[in-house]
């Protein structure tokens, strides 16, 4: 068993569902999962936001559509009820179903302390499936020589955290 850290920090659907599908993925497939939500990516994991993200539709090249167009009111409502009703149709689940899902099969899911403190969030504020809020270092500690994932505009960083501190993507 090999184990994989995933780093979420973006609050859209399509900024949030790539790590929970392969947080999900690991667990089937009998590795350790740990999910680290940061910055706006903490919004999958707050009770009152988890289930209201949306696909930003302006600034998005993958959607195929002008930014011009993207910015008309109801356009990212629409883009998201889109992409909801496809992956229903896949059978995959609102946000707080796959947290809870990825929970129960043994999956840790860890808020950062220097966001929460940053956002004025307290542990109230997050679903009961979030095991801790922790600070960066206690991350690192924790993704020690396992498979580290972390997705975000520029790139995709996919690469091993080694016990001398390097990260090789």
């Amino acid at each position: 068993m090999s184990k994989i850290s995933i780093i979420i920090s973006k609050g859209s659907l399509d900024g949030v569902y790539p790590g929970l599908i392969m947080a999900n993925g690991a667990l089937m497939e009998g590795h350790e999962a740990i999910l680290f939500f940061t910055f706006f990516g903490l919004d999958a994991i707050i009770k009152s936001r988890m289930n209201k993200l949306k696909v930003a539709t302006v600034g998005n090249p993958a959607l195929h559509i002008p930014s011009l167009i993207g910015i008309l009111p109801g356009m990212s409502s629409f883009a998201t009820a889109q992409m909801k009703k496809e992956m229903e149709k896949l059978d995959i689940p609102p946000v707080s179903e796959f947290i809870e899902m990825i929970h129960d099969a043994g999956g840790k899911i860890y808020a950062c302390k220097a966001t929460v403190d940053m956002f004025h969030l307290k542990k109230d504020d997050f679903c009961e499936q979030m095991d801790d809020i922790v600070t960066v270092g206690q991350f690192y500690e924790m993704s020690l020589d396992g498979l580290l994932y972390l997705h975000s505009p520029l790139f995709v960083c996919i690469g091993f955290l080694l016990e001398s501190g390097e990260l090789f993507c």
